[in-house]
This record gives C-alpha cells, structure tokens and sequence, in this order.
C-alpha cells in the first residue's frame, strides 16, 4: 500500500490561496486529521503514482491507499468485503466486467461530469469513464512476414500464423474488448480464421512484453499499452489503427457501496475526473482522455479521436453476450489447434 502523508499547514495555506486550483479541499475539513481513501486499481504503478502525486498536492486532507489487481480479482474482493467493505474507490474496469457487480456501487454525479460525454456514464451514474481505450494492434516491424498490415481483416491472412499474440478473452477484459468488437467488424468467419493466426497469452502484459522483446511480430491490445514502447524510442514498434475500423471502450471507476470513508472517497473520485489529473496521466501514464476538452495530439504522438475509424461497439450488448462469445471463441480455438 501507499500512503501519503498530509502536507503541512502552511502548504495548504498556500493551495487554497492559488485562485487557478482545479481541486480544493473544504475548508472544514483542513482541521480535521487526514482521512484515508483505499482505492482499489488495475492501473499500473506510474498511473498510481502519478495520482498520489496529484492527491498529495491538490487533497493534502485525503490519505490514499492503493490496493492493485486485476478487475475480476477485486471486483470479488469487493464482493467478499460487501458485508464490511474496506474499499471507497474502484479505478478502472470496463461496462462488461462491471455489469455484474452494479449492487456493488454507490450513484455519484461528479461536479466534474459537464466535461464528459454523456455516453460515458454509467446506468443510475453508477459509474465514470475516468479514461478511454481503443483496441490497436501493436506492431513489431522487424518480425513481420512481409507487408505491414493495416486492418484486422489482414492479420487472417495465413501468413500470419503464428505471429499474433493475445491475452485470453476470460481473463482479460482488453482481449474480450478486442475480439468481441472484431467479431463485429469480420463477422463469425473472419473471427475464427484469426483464431488459426494466434496465439494466446495468460498475461495481457505479456502480450506487448513479447512484442516489443521480437517474440511476436504483432499484439492485439489497448493504445495505452502499447504506446509507452513507442514513447521509450523502440523505432521497430508501431500501433495499427486498423482501417476496417477500431473501437473504444470506456474504463470506468465507481465509489463502493457503504465505503467506510464516502467523503473523501467523492473528492478523490472527482480529482480523478479533473482536467489537470487527466493530462497528467495521459503525459506521464498514456491514458487517453475521457474529457472532451483536452486535445491529445497536442501532448502526446497519437491521432485525435477524429482521424480514427471508429465502429459502434455496445457495453452494454458486450456484456450480455460475454458467456455465448467466450463459448464461440474457444470452439474456434480448439478447431484451430485441431486442424
């Protein structure tokens, strides 16, 4: 766990003092002693550490504390802990993992959400896209059997069998992000002949690890995870924005239900959602946005959302169909190993 220290008085002093804050924590509160937030989070130590940073400066009141794992992992903690919960905040997951924990939350409408494009909110206001994803192939020029591809249809082409990674759809929500939002653009057939071309991770991380290490000449992925090898100089690595058309996803986080410590957890929660916090975390972490008043291409070498081919990809029809699709998946991987 992290824990943050409180700044001192005359610190504080001097942030309430700053006009252009974009954060500030009551008043009344600066006399209380620093309450904690435990936060539970799937995001990666520099994403964490850079909103502890931001905490630290912006809520000298709040003590976090981070909790870190894999969604399905402390979504059940959550679950288990409902009776006596010992989280406030859970940052981030997407809609079709989170759908089958709804009880588990708390409504909350952020002072923060006029920046937010209505789609971005959950049902009830269960939830906030503190950032978005969009589904990339991660490409390893020095490994490519030929021809750079440009679209999903061509990672089907066989000369791509065995150059592919992914992570498992069951255990990654980005893998079940990614091949359930292909299936829509390849239909059925071209789902199952990518199923010949891949192979299959059990670590989401593993798959842009390999990729950039020349194991695999491609990675199917999120933007976020594979842009910090382009952002390090690996001048082999690209991202595809496939020209078939990709897809978003929101990562969303929610206040738990009956959290021991609701005050803070809700400043915290609207820290995260803050325009400061976010550029922050798309310099120094690579996470795109949710907000609609920050221009990425001004910060960061990735394409505004205009200059991508997007498909209408639906959370909610996503989530539903989660059981049916993994059914549908393994059939056409077994097929595949068959033949």
């Amino acid at each position: 766990m992290i824990h943050l220290p409180p700044l001192s008085r005359r610190h504080v002093l001097k942030l309430l003092a700053a006009s252009g804050s974009a954060c500030v924590l009551p008043a009344r509160a600066l006399a209380q002693r620093a309450e904690q937030v435990v936060l539970y989070t799937t995001l990666n130590s520099q994403s964490v550490e850079t909103a502890t940073d931001m905490v630290r400066e912006k809520l000298p009141g709040i003590r976090p504390s981070a909790v870190v794992g894999g969604s399905s992992q402390l979504l059940k903690r959550i679950e288990a802990e409902a009776a006596k919960p010992k989280s406030d905040l859970f940052w981030t997951s997407s809609a079709n993992i989170m759908s089958d924990y709804r009880a588990l939350f708390e409504p909350y409408l952020s002072a923060q959400a006029a920046a937010i494009p209505g789609s971005l909110h959950g049902p009830g206001n269960l939830w906030t896209a503190a950032n978005i994803h969009i589904v990339v192939a991660m490409v390893n020029a020095r490994q490519l059997p030929g021809a750079a591809p440009a679209s999903w249809a061509d990672l089907t082409d066989p000369r791509f069998k065995g150059k592919i990674i992914i992570s498992d759809p069951g255990n990654s929500s980005t893998a079940y992000t990614a091949l359930w939002g292909i299936e829509r653009v390849l239909g059925e057939t071209g789902l199952k002949a990518l199923a010949r071309n891949v192979s299959i991770s059990g670590s989401a991380s593993h798959v842009v690890r390999s990729v950039g290490q020349g194991e695999y000449a491609v990675g199917i992925t999120f933007e976020s995870t594979a842009y910090p090898y382009v952002a390090g100089g690996q001048k082999e690595i690209g991202i595809m924005y496939p020209e078939d058309g990709t897809f978003t996803v929101a990562d969303n986080m929610a206040l738990v239900k009956n959290a021991p410590n609701p005050k803070a957890a809700r400043l915290m929660y609207d820290l995260l959602l803050s325009r400061d916090m976010q550029l922050a975390l798309l310099q120094n972490a690579y996470r795109r946005p949710s907000r609609s008043d920050i221009d990425v291409s001004k910060h960061l070498g990735i394409p505004p959302l205009a200059d991508i081919r997007l498909v209408a990809a639906d959370e909610t029809e996503a989530a539903a169909d989660r059981d049916a699709f993994l059914r549908r998946w393994r059939a056409h991987v077994v097929a595949a190993r068959a033949a």
